[in-house]
């Protein structure tokens, strides 16, 4: 399955990853969609021909309503970066994923490089404007691993209710809001999230001190930021001269 080709740990400028096209199951290294019930809560959606909320229990698998829903704005939206931070950490991949309006936010741009190269994601806020999102619902064990993997976030609970792509709404789920600011575009503004190569070649042109350090080309960047010198460096740079106020402050 092409969902499933490569990710962004592996291939830094393929971030945020393979999104998937509808709501589904990430089931190991298997993804099966996921049809909404129309006003209804998850647990009532179809999955291979049986409701997910039967598909959980005869699998042994905690229900919907033991689970923790968090957003996505990144790369844990896509099923390839998913499967490798579970099973690098020996947690078993089952998680329902379910698209839904989320109003008043939307992926911005962290104000940090990973150790992998690629510049995360991070949200923003976005007054009267409403982002369609993916909502993982992530057992204890899941929530815990997934936790490991975002040194450079903090999970938050969302400020407004959001729409499940049923129609039923949600109470505030949670997100993991950047612990490093958001990075401004030319205007000013909070980035919005880009093709990685686009952000990054952005980046090079509006700095010479990146482009000093790094390269004139995003390949050249990532192979650069790879040196932890490098990377601290460019840290600095962002922080110094395009960071926005993180809105979660």
């Amino acid at each position: 399955m092409r969902l499933f080709q490569d990710d962004p740990i592996s291939r830094p400028l393929t971030y945020p990853g393979r999104i998937p096209a509808t709501s589904g199951v990430l089931f190991d290294d298997t993804y099966i969609p996921l049809r909404p019930v129309d006003d209804s809560p998850p647990e009532e959606w179809e999955a291979a021909g049986e409701r997910l909320g039967a598909l959980l229990s005869r699998g042994g698998f905690p229900p919907l309503d033991e689970r923790h829903p968090v957003v996505a704005v990144g790369s844990n939206a896509a099923p390839s970066q998913l499967l490798r931070k579970f099973l690098d950490h020996a947690v078993r991949p089952l998680v329902p994923m379910t698209l839904a309006d989320a109003p008043g936010v939307a992926p911005g741009v962290s104000a940090h490089v990973s150790r992998w190269g690629y510049v995360p994601a991070a949200p923003i806020e976005t007054p009267g404007e409403s982002s369609r999102l993916f909502v993982l619902w992530l057992d204890e064990e899941q929530l815990a691993a997934l936790d490991l993997t975002e040194p450079n976030y903090e999970r938050r609970p969302l400020r407004h209710p959001i729409t499940l792509e049923s129609g039923a709404g949600h109470p505030p789920p949670s997100a993991y809001t950047g612990r490093h600011g958001c990075l401004a575009g030319p205007d000013g503004r909070p980035r919005r999230l880009a093709s990685q190569r686009t952000l990054i070649q952005d980046l090079l042109d509006g700095s010479a001190e990146l482009r000093h350090i790094c390269g004139d080309t995003p390949d050249d960047f990532v192979a650069n930021v790879r040196d932890e010198s490098v990377r601290e460096a460019v840290y600095r740079i962002l922080q110094d001269k395009v960071r926005a106020r993180d809105p979660s402050d």
